[in-house]
């Protein structure tokens, strides 16, 4: 018997984990991030549920990455410590998962590099053989994974590019060699099978992003996410032809692009990329900055330019700024319209997703690229990974119309449980899950009441009432001084915070004898009521309690 469990990566594109397990073996394809949603005040990632993998340890085998994109690697510095067990990528997927231990001050953790042409890796019962797939970043593979029970196609993000940036498109050949001996299943990338016909080109984005250059007359500022290495390579094509230099600005693109070239994954000449100092001293006319942002990430490099409180560059009217990346993952679009927004004002020339200048192509498989994967493999299941519930049902819809029927395939929910056994599936229960909030150093001690807090605290403030008793005689000492924080302004609601205080002395003072807990209580009940009838707002209300 072998189970297929989605933890992750189902119904919500990203924090894509994904468990194979027998008897005795089980081994984890990808570990990815997720990103907040702007309403989860504070949070800076969203990881997988570790926890079915961490009370099976025992049997992890090992952990086989796909490709370079942080919902695929980004959760391994969270997973790696509890567990023991190898870890297999190709070797610029390799170079950023290393970094990215670094950097979580994780030692002594060397990724096992494979290659994707020749390379077969036995986990146990289990045989795993990458190739090589087109993706929006260079070094992408799929699995064909021999099972006890059969074959499975494991081929996340992938499209059909024949024009690939680094040359190297999808080795059909080799993918069609593995799938010969026939396919229980295939579990692949859902996210395009609600947009018809091929997806384009990557080789399609640089003669657009020429011209826009060759009409810039200022400073070009170049964004797209830091993992997208083919891009990044465009624009370092299209700098050289123009005859500007370049520099790259943004700690994260940075540490990715000096991976990519010192693994010959980027081509350049020696004089090009050159230090900002530098490059600020030479003509607007020659300069453009390869800069990280793209999403408007508050902080960012591009963020920070577009308030003009960056430390070493300064944007100005007559500049151009050029976006090429997703316009709208998820829980980023406020952001970048935001930073949009702060560029127009100061007079940018801004390039963005709402006009339509196809500065963006997408990294997944339309329906046709679907199509041909589907008859390129031929499974008898179906498995939907990667996608939302509307891309799993459109990606059902293409099997059926190709002949399968919908009972085989299987729209998964997070910690759904497939079971193959004799060549049947069906769905065995659930793997309890839940979604693990990052916040600073702390992992999973944010949940929904802190949120809720956070989101009060954004929205009505806080209000602090200081209140002092005598410890011996239970009495109030002298009237509450109330402060307000993000509710009202203070210098000119004075009177209405003296009021809620002397109110609030009169309250206290019916009983005859006060503890601490009983003034806290009576603080929040009647504050809340007094507040809201007075305001229309509910700040939070914080009683500081000091016995004397």
């Amino acid at each position: 018997m072998l189970k297929f469990i989605a933890l992750s990566g189902t119904t919500d594109v990203t924090q894509n984990l994904y468990i194979y397990e027998n008897e005795n073996d089980l081994i984890v394809v990808d570990c990815g991030v997720g990103f907040p949603e702007p309403e989860m005040y504070g949070v800076d990632l969203i990881i997988p549920d570790f926890t079915y993998v961490k009370e099976n340890k025992n049997k992890l085998r090992g952990i086989l990455v796909t490709h370079g994109h942080e919902d695929h690697l980004g959760a391994l510095p969270f997973l790696i410590p509890e567990v023991n067990a190898p870890i297999y990528a190709t070797k610029l997927t390799a170079g950023f998962i290393e970094d990215k231990f670094k950097d979580y001050g994780i030692k002594n953790i060397k990724v096992n590099v494979i290659d994707p042409v020749k390379d077969s890796i036995t986990l146990g019962s289990f045989t795993a053989t990458p190739f090589r797939v087109s993706h929006s970043v260079p070094d992408a593979v799929g699995y064909a994974i021999d099972t006890p029970e059969g074959k499975i196609f494991h081929v996340p993000d992938y499209k059909f590019d024949w024009t690939p940036v680094d040359g190297n498109p999808f080795d059909i050949s080799r993918a069609t060699l593995l799938a010969s001996g026939g396919v229980l299943a295939l579990a692949s990338d859902s996210l395009g099978s609600t947009t018809p016909g091929y997806t384009e080109s990557e080789a399609s984005i640089e003669r657009r992003l020429e011209v826009l250059s060759e009409k810039a007359k200022g400073q070009i500022f170049f964004t797209t996410i830091s993992s997208n290495i083919s891009r990044i390579q465009q624009a370092l094509s299209v700098a050289q032809k123009l005859g500007r230099n370049v520099s790259i600005i943004g700690r994260s693109i940075d540490k990715k692009a000096d991976i990519a070239e010192n693994f010959g994954y980027l081509h350049f000449p020696d004089n090009l990329v050159i230090p900002s100092k530098q490059l600020n001293q030479m003509p607007k006319s020659k300069r453009m900055y390869i800069i990280s942002g793209s999403y408007g990430q508050p902080g960012s490099a591009l963020y920070r330019l577009s308030l003009n409180e960056h430390d070493l560059l300064k944007i100005e009217e007559g500049d151009t700024v050029i976006f090429s990346s997703d316009p709208a993952p998820p829980g980023s679009k406020t952001n970048v319209d935001f930073v949009v927004d702060r560029l127009i004002e100061l007079g940018v020339d801004v390039h963005y997703y709402d006009l339509q200048e196809d500065l963006h192509v997408s990294g997944h498989g339309s329906q046709e690229d679907i199509k041909m994967l589907f008859a390129l493999t031929r499974p008898k299941f179906f498995i939907p990974i990667g996608g939302t519930t509307r891309h799993n049902r459109a990606y059902r819809d293409i099997a059926v119309s190709l002949g399968s029927v919908k009972e085989h395939v299987f729209e998964l929910k997070a910690g759904d449980v497939l079971e193959f056994r004799d060549k049947s599936a069906r769905i065995a229960g659930n793997v309890p899950t839940k979604e693990v909030l990052v916040d600073g150093l702390g992992i999973g001690d944010v949940g929904n009441v802190v949120l809720r807090d956070r989101k009060l605290l954004a929205t009505d403030g806080i209000a602090i009432a200081l209140i002092q008793i005598d410890r011996k005689g239970g009495m109030l000492i002298t009237e509450p001084v109330i402060f307000s924080r993000g509710f009202v302004y203070e210098a000119k609601t004075k009177d209405l915070l003296k009021e809620a205080a002397h109110d609030l002395e009169r309250q206290i003072r019916q009983k005859d004898k006060i503890d601490k807990n009983e003034a806290r209580i009576i603080a929040i009940d009647f504050l809340e009521k007094f507040f809201y009838k007075k305001t229309g707002r509910r700040p939070m209300i914080l009683p500081l309690i000091v016995e004397a």
